[in-house]
């Protein structure tokens, strides 16, 4: 299967599986050796046509799977392959995957809950999100949680209530979504009680179309932070890398001036 043919591609996979199984091919055919740089993520996205987040999802799916590295100022390398760290499956949801369909899905949600929500669940999600500023991060993770599924329990719909709490809680039944989601531990903590103040005052104003808005906005943040982190993490990888391999010619040319002055 060619990278350049990507209408060939299963129409039963996860998007973001098609590509990545779509380059892997091309690896495994001996089109990209080890050592190979692959195209940039802006031509592969345009080339596949998908976002930004998918295509990361998809670099990120073959980096776990051992296929690919990438390293700062050098771009997306082809690797010797080695068992990978995880396996990925079929039913793997991806973490961009994730936001996406809470963005999409809650962004409803909160515009319902704006048009039943009474002063009382107004005044619990305040303390919810003074409990999301705590410094214990288990606290503020745990408030948050509370957040989102406070304005499910809002709308009234069990249906609802129970879709919020899936799509919260996938990404700890997710390898792929866990190892993208660890990259991003501080999700801009200011940035995220200043979205979700946003998400209340609409509520308190019983303003559907302000709900969606400021949900869609906290989604679209967090998205963007996740593109970062793992661009972040890849260069951090790489100035690791170089460390080491720094420390490790230090010590090598350390042991033989010590041989030659023997």
């Amino acid at each position: 299967m060619s990278i350049h043919d990507a209408s060939q591609m299963s129409e039963t996979k996860k998007l973001y599986r098609q590509i990545a199984d779509s380059i892997a091919a091309e690896i495994e055919s001996g089109r990209y050796t080890p050592g190979d740089r692959l195209p940039t993520e802006r031509d592969l996205a345009t080339h596949f046509g998908v976002s930004r987040p998918t295509l990361r999802e998809a670099l990120i799916a073959l980096e776990i799977l051992g296929y690919i590295e990438a390293k700062h100022g050098h771009g997306i390398l082809v690797t010797e392959r080695h068992a990978p760290a995880m396996p990925i499956t079929d039913s793997e949801i991806g973490a961009f995957e994730l936001i996406e369909a809470r963005r999409l899905f809650e962004g409803e949600v909160a515009a319902m809950a704006a048009t039943q929500a009474n002063d009382e669940q107004v005044e619990e999600l305040e303390k919810l999100l003074k409990a999301m500023a705590d410094k214990d991060p288990v606290i503020a993770e745990k408030a948050d949680r509370e957040f989102h599924l406070m304005m499910a329990h809002i709308t009234g719909n069990g249906a609802l209530i129970a879709t919020v709490e899936n799509l919260w809680d996938w990404r700890y039944r997710s390898p792929l979504a866990r190892n993208i989601l660890s990259r991003a531990a501080d999700l801009g903590m200011a940035a995220r009680i200043r979205e979700h103040t946003a998400i209340v005052d609409a509520l308190r104003n019983r303003s559907p179309a302000a709900a969606r808005q400021a949900m869609h906005d906290h989604m679209d943040r967090v998205i963007e932070h996740l593109l970062n982190a793992t661009e972040d993490f890849a260069v951090e990888t790489a100035k690791r890398a170089s460390t080491e391999r720094r420390k490790a010619l230090a010590k090598k040319f350390k042991a033989l001036a010590i041989s030659l002055e023997a």
